[in-house]
């Protein structure tokens, strides 16, 4: 039996800001390449903003992607906004390399405080550094912060 990772008691659809993690398949190291990237990220711009999130920050790692998201309406679906982002990256991969692109699931936690959103932005930004891939978050090309 799957072991659920998804709060029961909670709908995921509003004004919530959400720290999501969603590792490639197999942890396969796709995303070293800055035309696999663009197109990942492209997508994920463009779901983002169709399903009614505001991208706080990203940062693509070699074989995982963190990204801090935030819902602009009541009727923002969290759940929603990564099932489609996850199903057309991954279709728009497949037909590219003929691979899957992710895992079957993710993780999120969602933020409650506004300092929290402080940390969860420094640790994805940081996360490039902590991995050794550069000495300083500005060096990373594979990240996004919105600019405040």
């Amino acid at each position: 039996m799957r072991k659920r990772i998804r709060f029961k008691s909670f709908d995921y659809l509003g004004r919530y800001r959400y720290f999501v993690t969603i590792c490639t398949y197999a942890q396969t190291q796709v995303f070293t390449v800055e035309g696999h990237i663009r197109i990942v990220s492209t997508i994920l711009q463009e779901i983002s903003k169709a399903e009614g999130f505001l991208l706080w920050a990203y940062c693509f790692m070699p074989d995982h992607l963190h990204i801090l998201v935030e819902g602009l309406h009541e009727e923002s679906d969290f759940r929603r906004f990564v099932k489609l982002f996850k199903q057309k990256s991954g279709y728009q991969w497949r037909r590219t390399s003929n691979q899957k692109l992710w895992q079957e699931d993710y993780f999120e936690r969602v933020l409650r405080r506004e300092e929290t959103t402080e940390k969860v932005i420094g640790y994805i930004l940081n996360n490039p550094v902590r991995r050794g891939l550069v000495s300083s978050p500005e060096e990373y090309p594979f990240s996004y912060l919105r600019k405040i």
